[in-house]
């Protein structure tokens, strides 16, 4: 995903939920700041090309699907996900993550050398600044949602869960499977529905430009608005 591609979808998202993209510019800014000293994690190197690669979410079926992420080639893992897989034995590759929920198993991944997509936006640079400097940055890779540097990135993306999709498609893998993903989970707030519903159109945008058709929104498609054309 090159920025241009992603920004007129990250522009429609910024004007939905009335956030202001100067404050998604200056948390990118101070998590490239923190990290300006050390060299970061190069995510070429989890290798995801031609791998069948699970996109773990938090929702309340991820045990249910857990044997099928522990049967990909690849795990990456969002958010509180991360954690709920190893309680059930299922190694994860990498953890994505705005740390709003579980940095601590951030900072544990790092330690241990797996690779965490540690994400900046307009309202989370007190925990960036928090956690970040205790994280090995050897096991970091620095996102943002708006335009990239370079030393943050942007693979697209506006959850963590979809995020991971869209950083496991612009690293090639060979084929996506989504866990632990409930777009009609009742027990979420106004705000987190509509993201979810996000993450839903942001997905079948994904399929679309994959040429790929993702399990988890089967039965679903009719009823997503598009994004923007495939291109």
């Amino acid at each position: 995903m090159d920025f241009d591609t992603w920004e007129p979808v990250y522009t429609a998202i910024l004007t939905d939920f009335g956030y202001g993209r100067a404050g998604d510019e200056r948390a990118r800014d101070r998590l490239g700041a923190l990290l300006s000293d050390s060299e970061t994690y190069r995510p070429a190197n989890l290798a995801l090309g031609s791998k069948a690669v699970a996109i773990a979410g938090a929702g309340p079926s991820l045990e249910r699907g857990a044997d099928r992420a522990a049967d990909a080639d690849v795990v990456l893992a969002a958010s509180t996900a991360a954690d709920r897989l190893r309680a059930v034995g299922v190694a994860v590759d990498c953890m994505v993550t705005d740390l709003d929920k579980n940095p601590e198993t951030a900072r544990e991944f790092t330690e241990s050398e797996t690779p965490v997509l540690v994400h900046a936006h307009g309202d989370n640079v007190p925990a960036v600044e928090d956690h970040v400097p205790t994280y090995d940055p050897a096991f970091v890779v620095p996102t943002t949602q708006a335009a990239p540097t370079d030393t943050v990135h942007n693979f697209g993306g506006f959850t963590d869960g979809d995020r991971a999709a869209f950083f496991a498609d612009h690293f090639g893998a060979d084929s996506l499977r989504f866990v632990g993903w409930d777009f009609d989970d009742p027990d979420v707030n106004p705000e987190k529905r509509r993201k979810l519903q996000w993450a839903e159109r942001l997905l079948h945008w994904l399929e679309l430009r994959r040429g790929e058709r993702f399990g988890v929104l089967d039965g679903r498609r009719d009823s997503i608005t598009p994004v923007v054309s495939p291109r």
